[in-house]
């Protein structure tokens, strides 16, 4: 670059000369190379002139400009309706303007200060070449002597090399574009020749304003404008515009942005950008393009920016930060924006994306308040956590996702209350690893229940005992050996005793389900979870365990809104989505990531669920959640052992929300301290329905699928005969049948042999409802007497 600046380097005379001697000679003949290109008609004598314009022209001359580095843009629905702002993201601070945007002082101070006869060459100022190469050498400041034109052609070229995903590639295009040779420096100037034959001055100039760099990750002159001054380029003064165009010279040491900088003091009023503002003005003075009045006013004007940072990254997105996490995942894990997540990251930050999310300012806010209100951000003896996500049903859109917690992916941040992992998401998505779910998995053994025939007026014996092996058509021969015994116990104590499907499922009572699984198939379970989109958070396979059918998997809270938006849905699930909407630097549209709905149970199988769940939130141990708003709402509480974490997950027929709190690491109960006044274990409840509240008045709600009345009511049955049997014969017998059995110990006269089953209650051949408790009455060995005898 031409005039002020740069570093100043000391030569002895000797190194002088030689300097002198090499640097001229090759810009003579670069000179006498470019009058050729550009006026042929020049004659040139001599065979070594002949092969120096041969070897010229064959040089390369055209350069596609391509497009420049733009940010991208994230936005949410306000309460309107309307598109707002969340955030912003850029390798380069760029935003693009045309001719008529740009204040006239700008482009005068330019052509001024760095390439006074812009419009009389065609691409090469031969005599700035050469004077530049002579100041050099002799030792004065640093002369570039490009034109315009060739330092935007060397911008271009930057901006390409910079564009490069692969490191070793691109280090070495931004070498090729950046090294001091002659020969770089001859392939810039056929490049810039070349350039000008295909585009106008005007249009170069305008490409090198955006272009240009400003310091830091400040690109183009509006950036600029809106960054050291706060308006925009075409309202800049002509002070302002002097000192912008000074930086392009030299922009880390002309920048003053950094008050501190012991070369470009604020306290003494940023001297070296001050110097070459002045320089600036006094060459537009000399080119008559300022009045002396402008001048003085100007020279007069103290540097004195009004620095405005730019929204940048998630962290600027207030409330919803992580959820505009989730949106960069999104974008990193999408093919479409490229092969690699390091090539998709480069091209959202670099590719001038307009992105149109989901989010709902107003469920969002709810969740954000409500979570605010009830959980703190960090404890001194637990490590407290809590999350909320709602999503809307048959669409999979997410509408909210917050957490107890501020957002930083700063590492110097190190304190509780900040964090970078989105508790809501999986791993793969920037998540953790996923908490235990507890109870709530209790509605895939419920589904499967359901599939298999079984109906929810079936009586179940939830009388604890322990379990050895399940059926489970997943394992090598069809059967689930745990190796110890498992003997599952209530949350509450009790011994649970003989209850139908319903009262398992409004009670969340564990032994009634360990009887109801012993009666399924455990692959059938998982599968059937598998089906509503329910997997680990962190990649692995779900757990092939009896217990997982109590919620021992590490599940993410958005998975588990997911679910429950299926039995919502008549059965069918949809995937999350987190964007509406693409479009690109041009206008057009990019399709997004889609929701993939599938139908994973039958819509009476789903009924019949969602059935039960509403009476988990009406009357069972979701009551304490329920809204009541007079939308029906289903749902399911989850409390894992201990109460290390604890949920509350439902939906209407509009909107599901998944509600967790818990410990992130350590195995503090839930029940052993108060929040605001409350047990912990329950603030899960106050969350959840204030979510709800604002969810239910946005969307409504309308009342679920009536149940099947086939899978409501028990069917009936004729009890096996048994009598005579041994009791644990009779047992099995009747077990293998569906129903439960109890053994009265006393025992009663019969005509059967002393210790077994003299008869059943109901009898044999009674048709009862399946499932329904029979009771063996076992023989004394002796008959009753005879009536009268």
């Amino acid at each position: 670059m031409s005039g002020q600046g740069g570093t100043r380097v000391v030569k002895t005379i000797g190194g002088a000369v030689g300097s002198l001697i090499g640097i001229v000679a090759m810009s003579i003949v670069a000179g006498v190379l470019v009058a050729a290109s550009v006026t042929p008609a020049i004659a040139l004598s001599g065979m070594a002139a002949g092969n120096t314009v041969e070897m010229f022209d064959n040089l390369p001359e055209y350069l596609e400009i391509g497009t420049l580095a733009e940010k991208s843009d994230v936005y949410a629905k306000d309460s309107a309706g309307g598109d707002v702002l969340l955030a912003s993201f850029y390798a380069q601070n760029r935003v693009q303007v045309g001719w008529d945007e740009i204040s006239p002082f700008v482009m005068d101070a330019v052509i001024a200060s760095e390439d006074p006869r812009f419009y009389e060459h065609g691409g090469v100022d031969l005599l700035g070449t050469v004077r530049a190469a002579a100041t050099t050498a002799l030792g004065a400041d640093v002369q570039g002597g490009s034109s315009i034109t060739q330092q935007y052609v060397k911008n271009v070229l930057v901006q390409k090399a910079e564009g490069l995903s692969d490191p070793i590639e691109r280090d070495a295009a931004y070498r090729e574009a950046t090294e001091t040779t002659p020969e770089r420096k001859v392939a810039e100037m056929r490049l810039a020749i070349g350039l000008e034959k295909e585009y106008a001055k005007n249009d170069i100039l305008l490409g090198y304003l955006n272009i240009a760099l400003f310091g830091g990750t400040v690109y183009g002159i509006e950036a600029a404008a809106r960054y050291y001054f706060g308006v925009s380029a075409k309202d800049l003064s002509l002070a302002q515009s002097a000192a912008l165009v000074a930086i392009v010279n030299n922009p880390e040491k002309f920048r003053f942005d950094r008050p501190d900088d012991p070369a470009n003091l604020a306290a003494e009023g940023y001297p070296s950008t001050l110097d070459r503002r002045n320089y600036i003005i006094n060459r537009m003075d000399l080119e008559s393009k300022v009045t002396t009045e402008q001048v003085q006013e100007a020279a007069a004007t103290p540097v004195s920016p009004r620095i405005t940072e730019p929204s940048t990254g998630c962290q600027t997105a207030g409330v919803a930060a992580f959820f505009c996490d989730y949106v960069t995942w999104v974008i990193k894990n999408d093919d479409a924006f490229g092969a690699s997540q390091d090539e998709r990251d480069a091209t959202f930050k670099r590719g001038g994306y307009q992105i149109y999310t989901t989010l709902d300012s107003d469920l969002q806010q709810a969740a954000v308040s409500a979570t605010d209100a009830w959980v703190p951000k960090s404890m001194a003896n637990v490590n407290i956590g809590s999350a909320s996500v709602s999503v809307e049903v048959g669409t999979g859109r997410i509408l909210a996702m917050t957490q107890n917690k501020d957002y930083s992916n700063d590492p110097t941040v190190t304190g509780a209350n900040y964090t970078s992992v989105n508790y809501n998401t999986d791993l793969g998505h920037g998540g953790s690893s996923g908490f235990q779910v507890g109870s709530t998995y209790k509605v895939f053994t419920l589904a499967e229940w359901l599939q298999e025939g079984h109906s929810l007026s079936e009586s179940v014996d939830g009388t604890r005992r322990a379990y050895t092996t399940f059926r489970d058509s997943c394992e090598p021969g069809g059967v689930y050996y745990g190796g110890e015994p498992w003997n599952p116990g209530n949350d509450e104590g009790g011994n649970g005793g003989v209850t139908t499907a319903l009262q398992a499922t409004t009670g969340s009572i564990n032994t009634s389900f360990a009887a109801m699984a012993q009666q399924l198939d455990l692959c059938g379970i998982r599968n059937t979870a598998l089906s509503m989109g329910v997997h680990r958070a962190d990649g692995t396979e779900l757990q092939k365990l009896a217990p997982a059918i109590l919620g021992t998997n590490e599940i993410a809270p958005l998975t588990m809104a997911t679910a429950f938006a299926g039995f919502a849905n008549k059965g069918t699930v949809c995937t999350p989505i987190a964007i509406d909407r693409i479009v690109d630097r041009t206008g057009a549209d990019i399709a997004p990531p889609s929701s993939e709905c599938t139908q994973a149970l039958s819509e009476d199988v789903a009924a019949t669920a969602a059935f039960a769940l509403q009476q988990v939130v009406s009357g069972g141990t979701g009551a304490p959640s329920n809204p009541k708003t007079g939308v029906p709402h289903l749902g399911k509480t989850g409390t894992t052992d201990k109460a290390v974490h604890t949920w509350m997950v439902g939906a209407s027929t509009e909107v599901a929300t998944a509600t967790w709190v818990g410990n992130v690491r350590g195995s503090s109960s839930m029940r052993s301290f108060l929040l605001k006044g409350v047990n912990a274990g329950q603030v899960r409840h106050q969350i959840w329905p204030r979510i709800m509240r604002v969810a239910d008045a946005k969307y409504g709600g309308s009342a679920f699928p009536a149940p099947s009345q086939a899978l409501v009511d028990a069917s009936q049955q004729a009890v096996p005969q048994v009598t005579g049997q041994s009791p644990a014969v009779a047992t099995a017998r009747l077990r293998s049948v569906g129903f439960t059995v109890r053994v009265d110990a006393a025992p009663v006269p019969s005509d059967r042999p002393a210790g077994t089953v003299a008869r059943t209650d109901p009898p044999a051949g009674s048709r009862v409802a399946k499932g329904a408790q029979i009771t063996l009455r076992i023989s004394a060995g002796t008959a009753a007497p005879s009536p009268g005898g």
